[in-house]
């Protein structure tokens, strides 16, 4: 599965418990957007992740700003 627009962040259920990820590595969204909500800056977080290019982070920023407007099955379910 992937997002609009944000084609780096995908879902695969065998990958990390199905969390959004940055291209289907063991790297979820939530971990990159977490860091730069405590101050990372993107170069101190491709330190970090030297496998990540700043297109990631975007990425997962972009998902974290979009995904609250998504509509989610599972909570209708409820």
């Amino acid at each position: 599965m992937n997002f609009p627009e944000i084609n780096r962040i995908t879902i695969d259920p065998a990958i990390m418990g199905g969390k959004p990820c940055i291209r289907g590595m063991r790297v979820t969204a939530g971990m990159i957007t977490g860091l730069v909500a405590s101050g990372a800056s993107f170069p101190e977080i491709i330190e970090l992740y030297p496998y990540l290019e700043e297109e990631d982070i975007r990425a997962a920023l972009a998902h974290a700003s979009w995904r609250p407007e998504a509509y989610d099955p599972l909570l209708q379910m409820a």
